[in-house]
């Protein structure tokens, strides 16, 4: 993953029903605005399963499958829910994790990686965490997610035709091998230039000076 010079290649692993993820995209989004070369990032974006063992097909709601995950009761995972989603709140968005549906997320990843060929791999990514955390969306259901996807400019016809076969589980898998090389094991996990690391849903500080130091590692290495 290297970068080109006086470029911030930003390499981000995420999950599209990961709550943290979306919170450390608004920060990341944040630290760029405020960074003096922002305009200089290329995010690329990775799938990543949380859980990769969950059956393709079967569908319960969240909180039934935090509950079975810690072993918490209902009032501790409703505590748990309502915490995270006053997080999110002061970045901007509004999560109704009680709708929300667990789901295997490898179709929508696959076309997250269509959605990238056509230049839109951020924007679909986003609308998949907003439709999933938000919406009450069921992210693995082939007719929502050509509907999302058309949302943000992936054509309908060639969405069906990706999600009715098995075209990008190569690439997602790929994503996921890079992962395990690269130590990943939670996310969201943001790359910097290769070199620089910023696990978690960080506050924004820490993925400023992530970039700086980014920036200013590969300024050295071009002026030799």
């Amino acid at each position: 993953m290297p970068a080109v010079s006086g470029r911030l290649r930003i390499d981000v692993w995420s999950d599209v029903v990961c709550p943290w993820c979306y919170i450390g995209k608004r920060r990341l989004e944040a630290a760029l605005a405020r960074f003096e070369h922002g305009e200089a990032a290329e995010l690329h974006w990775h799938g990543f399963q949380l859980d990769p063992a969950h059956p393709r097909g079967l569908r319960r709601p969240t909180t039934q499958t935090l509950a079975q995950k810690t072993g918490a009761p209902p009032d501790q995972v409703r505590a748990m829910t309502r915490r995270v989603s006053e997080l999110a709140a002061a970045e901007g968005l509004a999560y109704d994790l009680e709708r929300a549906v667990s789901v295997n997320t490898l179709d929508a990843h696959r076309l997250a990686r269509l959605a990238a060929g056509h230049g839109l791999g951020g924007p679909m990514h986003e609308r998949l965490l907003a439709a999933h955390l938000g919406e009450g969306e069921i992210v693995d259901d082939t007719d929502t997610l050509v509907r999302l996807g058309a949302e943000v400019g992936v054509p309908g016809d060639e969405a069906r035709r990706v999600l009715e076969g098995d075209a990008y589980a190569d690439a997602v898998a790929a994503d996921l091998n890079e992962a395990r090389r690269l130590g990943i094991t939670g996310v969201p996990f943001f790359v910097v230039n290769g070199t620089h690391g910023v696990s978690g849903a960080q506050e924004v500080e820490t993925f400023l000076s992530a970039l700086r130091a980014a920036y200013r590692d590969d300024e050295a290495v071009a002026a030799g």
